[in-house]
């Protein structure tokens, strides 16, 4: 099964599936692997590696030192094309469809692929859209594009359903790391009732209640990452598990 068909078995089973993010640029490796045995051991269904940046050489030491204790999927979430690396079970082979910068529509992306078929690691395709959080984020300056307004939802949707038709497999509303608000509501369930691809969220996401509406909106899966690097605490992994994975509270 690739690790795709288990994410979509993930979400099916549990209602959504928990994602955790992990920046290699925020900690060191130790502090890698503890934040990945934790997030595991306490609901998450995969770990997200990357960043927008990439201060720490030694990334693909990261991902491998994740993998040796992950087990479930490690993916990386590149952030430029310096993050495609060995060690990992896929990578987001993401487009960042919002924007109009070629580089990052199409031109990494060509540089990428020759790399990532080499590696021999699963590539998932993913429509990438920043969507206004309240301030400039991390992503947005670093690819010099605009984010999709976050009172315009018909904008999203045109977006998300651009990137079903080209046959991309995600569609990932993204507020961006550290967002002052997390994508509203209302445009997650208008995306995900206008396409038939997963709709992912992340960004801004700082309590249970707040991911449990994004679900509940009709994203499949949730990226929670800034908050549990701050807090680092065991019981909000767990929160965050419960309020993702509703299908299991309602049958459990």
């Amino acid at each position: 099964m690739s690790v795709y068909e288990r994410l979509l078995e993930v979400a099916k089973n549990r209602g959504a599936g928990y994602l955790v993010l992990l920046d290699p640029d925020k900690t060191d490796t130790r502090g890698l692997q503890r934040a990945a045995e934790e997030a595991q051991d306490h609901g998450a269904d995969a770990i997200l590696v990357g960043g927008s940046l990439l201060l720490n050489p030694g990334f693909h030491v990261a991902v491998q030192a994740v993998r040796e204790v992950a087990r479930v999927p490690v993916i990386i979430f590149p952030g430029s094309t310096h993050q495609v690396c060995p060690g990992a079970d896929a990578i987001l082979f993401l487009s960042l469809i919002s924007g109009r910068n070629p580089m990052h529509l199409i031109g990494l992306q060509v540089i990428a692929a020759p790399l990532i078929k080499a590696i021999g690691i699963e590539a998932i395709g993913t429509g990438y859209i920043l969507v206004e959080s309240g301030k400039m984020t991390s992503a947005e300056f670093m690819s010099d594009t605009r984010p999709i307004p976050r009172e315009k939802p018909d904008i999203a949707k045109a977006h998300a359903l651009a990137a079903e038709y080209l046959g991309m497999k995600l569609v990932y509303l993204e507020a961006g790391s550290g967002a002052q608000n997390p994508v509203p509501d209302e445009m997650v369930q208008a995306v995900a009732e206008y396409v038939s691809i997963p709709v992912v969220v992340g960004g801004g996401i700082r309590t249970p209640e707040v991911a449990h509406r994004k679900v509940r909106a009709g994203a499949r899966f949730v990226v929670i990452g800034n908050v549990l690097e701050t807090s680092g605490s065991r019981s909000l992994l767990r929160e965050f598990a419960s309020a993702i994975h509703w299908r299991n509270a309602v049958t459990t």
